[in-house]
Order: structure tokens, then C-alpha cells, then sequence
């Protein structure tokens, strides 16, 4: 497995919130659907009110 660095943003109570994340995942694809699914049930955040900027391997 890799590691990869997610970027972004999700909507908060006083605007938007920035974030780094570091993943360990097969690919690409499964690091932003992890960090969607991560972010989305510890905010309470529907996939749509996360943005993810750049994914990145380390």
C-alpha cells in the first residue's frame, strides 16, 4: 500500500475548512473515497459539502 496526501476543504459552522490528510490506500481513487467517507461521518457532512483539492503520493 502507499501513502498519499489529501488536500481540501469541507463546509463548516463559519465558512469553509481547509484540511491535510495522510492516507494509506491502493490507489488514488480509494484515498478520496476513504477521506470522503472519513470526513463525512466525523463532521456530519454529506460527499458534496467536502472538497477535495489534490491528492498526492508520497
Amino acid at each position: 500500500m502507499s501513502q498519499f496526501t489529501v488536500s481540501g476543504r469541507f463546509k463548516s459552522r463559519d465558512g469553509f475548512a481547509e484540511f491535510e490528510t495522510t492516507i494509506d490506500a491502493q490507489n488514488e481513487n480509494v484515498a478520496r473515497e476513504h477521506t470522503l467517507s472519513q470526513f463525512g461521518s466525523q463532521h456530519g457532512l454529506k460527499r458534496s459539502e467536502i472538497e477535495l483539492d489534490e491528492v498526492s503520493e508520497q
